[in-house]
């Protein structure tokens, strides 16, 4: 159990628990179900799920965009999604660039990676790669981010 400064109180039942969280006037907060035994935190329950919905906006707000791109993309096709990707940049967000290989384009990998030197070839000055083009399984991703 861990109270609502940090202290970490140790194990404790739980009718002693829910005991020491009513004496303070806060609830008992399963925090970790997966782990024998579970951990516990006193909180106040309004301004946990208060703090949880906080951090599930921040994510929402600052998301990563993806744009999907293929191994024979034509010149405008790979123009159109460079332009979206600034965008993206421009606006604050990342950007996850992802090429799916089908059948047996996964034979040619050196295909894809040429347009993704393309792309940052298109990319010039406005970003930072975060991850560089990495084959996973039948797939490639980039992720760039603005620079800030």
């Amino acid at each position: 159990m861990i109270d609502a400064e940090g202290n970490q109180l140790g194990v404790l039942p739980v009718r002693e628990a829910l005991r020491i969280a009513e004496d303070k006037g806060l609830d008992l907060i399963e925090v970790a179900t997966n782990v024998a035994p579970p951990v516990c935190k006193l909180l106040d329950f309004g301004k946990y799920c208060y703090q949880i919905n906080k951090k599930q906006m921040q994510k929402k707000a600052m998301g990563i965009k993806e744009v999907k791109v293929r191994p024979q993309i034509t010149e405008y096709d790979l123009g159109l999604k460079v332009r979206n990707i600034r965008r993206f940049l421009d606006e604050g967000h990342k950007a996850k660039i992802t090429m799916y290989f089908r059948g047996r384009e996964i034979v040619r990998p050196e295909l894809g990676m040429k347009v993704f030197v393309k792309i940052k070839e298109l990319l010039t000055g406005k970003f930072n790669v975060e991850q560089g083009p990495k084959l996973e399984g039948n797939h490639i991703t980039m992720v760039v981010t603005p620079k800030s």
